[in-house]
Order: structure tokens, then sequence, then C-alpha cells
């Protein structure tokens, strides 16, 4: 289920988000820069989308009976198990999928590599890096330790979940609703890192999968090895883990241990432990659930660290950072307000759940002068 979350997620992403600005160009008409645009421009290649989308959404809604919200991951295991139809109606389509993952992959490799300078330069800093890793330090979405490596990808850190709170801390800001997480060890803003497809390539040895780990030694010798650091790279990470998504699938169903009854594990606790600590890696990067109770079960004290918090300070670097690279200081126009918002779209975030505001959160430019008179503005 975790992995057809992936499969939806970044599919969407990368075809709905991402392509329209790269297939269609950043100064495209609004009115068409948008999937609209893309099915216009290459009917073949939205078909294609929408159906690795509904692929992702299906395996979801096989497992949980719904495709959102879905009832199925319950404490210590699953309530349901996997039939014997579904998972051959799951893996009936694996070599359709591939292909189209493929060519989400050439898109956004040939792009990259069309517009190296552009690529390279564009929202593009130094930072650290988090993401959770296996025992032999790859890749890993569901489970494993979180490591953390610098800005010249050495490893700083690699600790256990339920150690976070010795490792990560949070800073706030007055004109910011979202808190801003960073490393202890390096104090702020120093111990700012990132999430996210980037952050976990980057932080990562190798994929346990040999397509996506062919894709991951062409993106580790981007930057001669050291960590990728443009933001426009995110869509390539994003991609190389939606093919590592697809293949993993195929591994878990090509397990007969998948269709197993024994589903679920009831613990006999003599009493309640107290407090837990659950780590995983979500499309948008690592996602931190910190709970305290009292005797009874109730909930005492709860710290959430979402993807979008982990990446807030780097949103703010990018954004800025784009701002003064791409913005005219004389006249404002729709394309240079596009640039910011391609930025922040790079990192993916929901920041309705990491502020928990309600309703639109439009992006507003503007243009002020060395007096402070307002010289120009813009906004969505």
């Amino acid at each position: 289920m975790h992995m057809g979350q992936f499969v939806q997620s970044h599919g969407m992403h990368f075809f709905h988000l991402a392509a329209p600005d790269l297939v269609l160009g950043f100064d495209a008409d609004p009115a068409i820069r948008n999937v609209f645009g893309i099915i216009a421009a290459n009917p073949e290649l939205a078909l294609k989308a929408v159906n690795l989308r509904r692929y992702g959404q299906r395996i979801i809604e096989r497992l949980g009976g719904k495709r959102i919200h879905p009832t199925f991951a319950v404490a210590g295991g699953v309530n349901a198990p996997l039939t014997s139809k579904d998972r051959d109606e799951i893996l009936a389509e694996f070599d359709t999928m591939v292909g189209i993952a493929k060519v989400a992959v050439s898109i956004g490799k040939d792009w990259l590599g069309a517009n190296k300078d552009l690529a390279s330069m564009f929202a593009s800093f130094p930072s650290n890096y988090m993401g959770l890793v296996d025992m032999e330090g790859g890749l890993q979405l569901y489970d494993g330790e979180i490591r953390v490596k610098d800005t010249e990808g050495k490893l700083l850190a690699q600790f256990k979940p339920d150690n976070y709170l010795s490792y990560v801390a949070e800073h706030v800001e007055p004109w910011s609703f979202l808190k801003f997480p960073y490393l202890r060890m390096l104090g702020w803003p120093g111990g700012t890192y990132r999430v996210g497809p980037l952050g976990r390539l980057n932080v990562v040895d190798k994929i346990g999968t040999p397509l996506a780990n062919e894709e991951l030694k062409i993106f580790k010798s981007i930057n001669g090895g050291k960590p990728v650091e443009g933001s426009l790279y995110y869509h390539y990470a994003r991609l190389i883990e939606l093919v590592y998504s697809l293949e993993r699938i195929a591994q878990l169903l090509d397990d007969p241990d998948i269709l197993s009854n024994d589903i679920r594990a009831y613990p006999k606790y003599t009493q309640l432990p107290g407090e837990g600590v659950g780590v995983i890696e979500a499309p948008r990067g690592t996602l931190f659930h910190d709970y305290g109770t009292n005797a009874d079960g109730q909930l005492t004290r709860v710290n959430l660290i979402v993807a979008t918090g982990n990446n807030n300070w780097a949103m703010h670097i990018a954004s800025g950072l784009v701002a003064k690279a791409f913005v005219d200081g004389t006249k404002l126009t729709e394309g240079m307000l596009n640039r910011v918002e391609a930025a922040i779209r790079c990192y993916d975030p929901c920041l309705s759940c990491a502020t928990h505001a309600i309703g639109k959160m439009p992006l507003e430019v503007t243009l002020v002068a060395a007096d402070g008179s307002i010289l120009d503005r813009i906004s969505r």
C-alpha cells in the first residue's frame, strides 16, 4: 500500500505539476500551462500519466477498500489479507507501468540535460540532507534508521527513529506559522536540512532494485559523487523513486507470504507503553509521529514533524534565490511569479497540513523600492 501511495503521488506530481513547466515552458500562458495543456500538446503522454496514477490508487483501493482514507493499516499490522486475484491483477499491469515510468524518467532527464546550466543554478544551495536507510545504506521508505549527511556528503549522524529528539530541534520565526526543524549538533540555522526525494538519494549508498539503482548511479555522477544541490533535481530523484516503488511492488508480490492470513500482531501488555515514536518516508519526505499517553491510554502529548515542515527553511531559501535571480527590478511578470512557484513546487509541499490552515494559500510577490514604496505586486 505504501508503494502504491508513492506511485500515485510521484506520478501525479511529475505529470500534473512539474511537466507543464518542463514541457510547455516557465513562461507559457498559465491558461495552458497545466495538465490540460499537456493533454492538448501530447494526448498520449497525458493518457499514460492518468493510467500510472490510476494504477497506484487502484492498489490502495484493492487493499483498503477505497482510495481516500482507506482503513487497511491498523495497530499491529493490517485488517485484511491480499487475495491471489488482486495480486495477479496488480502484477498483470507491472510491465506497462514500468514502461510509463521509463518514459517519465527520459523526459525529466533529457530536460535536465538540455538545461544543465539552469538546473545547476536554479534554487541551488548547500545544505544537509536526511532520509531513512536500511542496514546496508540502501534506500528505505518504510523502515530503517535516519541518516544525515552534510553538503560534502560526509556522514553527520545515523540513529534510530526513537532517538530523534536527541538530534532534531525546532526553531520558531514570527513570520511563519510553520516551525523550522534543524540538527541540534549544528545549531540554528546551520543545522537546517532537506528531506524528500533529493534528500533521500543524497544520503543513500544504493537502491535495492535494479532499474532504480542504475538511475541512482547516474544521479550520483551529476555532482561528482557529492550531494546534488539544485532544487530542480528533485524531479529526477522523484522519478527514480517512482521506478523503485514499482519494482518494489513486484518484489513484494513475488513473496509467497504476501498472501498469508497472518496479518496482525496482538501484543500482550501488562501496562501501556506510555510513549511511542513512528518515522516513515512519505513521498514528500521524512515524517515523524511522536505520542505519549497516560495510564488509561489517553493522549497526553503529541508531536508531529511532517515532511513540509522539515523542508520549510529550504523552501524559504529556494524561493528567495529564484526571486533574486529572475525577478526584474522594474516590472513583474507572470513568468517570474511562476519561477518562484516552481522553486516551491520542487518540494511538493502540503502547506495546509503542515500549518493546520484551511482554504486557499495564494502566493504574492511584491516589488518594493528602496524608500519602502510598493512599485508592483502580482499574485495568484
